[in-house]
């Protein structure tokens, strides 16, 4: 079924503004996506009628605030096809939750022992590893990329050996939009004896995503990606991997019994949620959630592929865009890294303000990357389910002005 982009915009309320006095183009989803109508009115309700605090009130306010944070996380774990809401924590981000993994797997790892990344992942997946590496005197090994930016199987395969205990590497680049082989890389990873975490955020409001059949033992992905709020992420752990992980915050909530020279800690998930959590971050996720699959993720999937087709071809007809070679894979989602001939990223990203247009410019969390393609930055334009050819069109035109201006 087709997707119907002009009848989806109208559930936007902030598509309807004006910058510059021109329509909003909004061009910059892999950052944030923004909020349906759905979301503003949940929330409304939520603070008008039904706040109260999770998991210690007896009264009904605070038991149907309970049920609506755990039935959100249920809505998350079926979403990501996870076996059990048991097996999904909330964190603020997606960040958090790579950095919880890294936490707690220091305390298993030793001197000696192998993480193995690549030189394409967002600093979020990449950092907490190198500096995990260095305060525990393990070694990060590094996926170089192919000749089309793409991730390098057969050098992931040369690097992986049996002292390699953890491969993170993301689902989608946020650079190049590359979709990486995740089933391949677990299946190969697990038969070395290695832990795998993929990094989800570009990912899982842009397609299908089953972490069963990805069989990752970890999957860190965030809300506002999603239609969701800002400040409320999940980390999906396999049951019996978080059963033997340490907590990486502790404090109200996450124990079991408390006395003065000693504490026991709760079960999966909630160990690792120390303190109030973002309540209404989860139940607006959740709604978020309820709006993608009315719209279908294969539609939206689809919507995806469709305009990424069509923007790479009126990109490729234009001699002053550098499309740095990351367009030889197929295998992608609707991100597109660029640049203009002659003009710096910056200047080109805030003229194209002037008309409206929404992209983002710079490193994209990812200078390792930056350094693989030869340029301190790009102009990045990440498209979404209400995105539409007209608005392709508008940024194409907007082009050839900035262009004709600054070059």
């Amino acid at each position: 079924m087709a997707l119907d982009s002009k009848k989806i915009r109208k559930d936007f309320p902030i598509l309807s503004r004006k910058i510059n006095g021109r329509s909003l183009v909004y061009l910059d989803n892999a950052a944030t996506t923004q909020k349906p109508k759905a979301i503003l009115e949940k929330l409304k309700k939520h603070y008008e009628q039904s706040h109260a605090n999770v998991h210690r009130g007896v009264y009904a306010l605070a038991e149907e605030a309970t049920s609506e944070f755990e039935g959100a996380r249920k809505k998350i774990a079926d979403f990501v096809g996870a076996k059990s809401p048991n097996e999904i924590i909330f964190t603020r981000n997606a960040t958090e939750a790579v950095n919880l993994v890294a936490y707690s797997l220091a305390k298993k790892l030793k001197k000696g022992d192998r993480i193995l990344t690549a030189v394409s992942e967002h600093h979020s997946n990449f950092v907490p590893w190198l500096r995990l590496a260095k305060e525990s005197g393990l070694k990060l090994d590094i996926v170089k990329l192919t000749p089309t930016r793409d991730f390098n199987i057969r050098d992931f395969k040369s690097k992986l050996t049996r002292k390699t205990k953890l491969v993170a590497v993301a689902h989608v680049s946020n650079v190049s939009g590359y979709i990486y082989p995740v089933q391949k890389i677990a299946r190969e990873a697990h038969k070395a004896g290695a832990l795998v975490l993929v990094d989800g955020a570009q990912s899982a409001g842009h397609m299908p995503v089953d972490v069963k059949k990805i069989d990752c033992d970890f999957f860190a992905f965030s809300a506002h990606k999603m239609g969701g709020p800002s400040g409320a992420g999940a980390l999906y752990g396999k049951k019996e991997i978080l059963e033997k992980l340490e907590p990486f915050l502790s404090g109200g909530e996450m124990v079991r019994e408390v006395s003065t020279k000693d504490a026991s800690w709760n079960d999966a998930p909630w160990k690792f949620e120390a303190g109030t959590p973002n309540i209404e971050g989860a139940i607006l996720w959740g709604e978020a959630i309820d709006y993608l699959k009315k719209i279908g993720m294969k539609n939206i999937e689809r919507h995806e592929k469709e305009l990424l087709k069509y923007a790479l071809g009126k990109l490729k007809n234009l001699s002053f865009i550098n499309l740095h070679g990351m367009t030889g894979s197929i295998n992608r989602t609707s991100i597109i890294s660029f640049n203009t001939k002659g003009v710096h990223p910056h200047d080109a990203a805030t003229l194209l303000d002037r008309y409206g247009i929404c992209v983002r410019a710079g490193h994209h969390c990812a200078q390792p990357f930056m350094r693989e393609l030869g340029v301190p930055a790009t102009l990045r334009a990440s498209l979404w389910l209400y995105n539409t050819r007209r608005e392709i069109d508008i940024l194409i035109s907007a082009l050839r002005k900035v262009h004709r201006e600054l070059a």
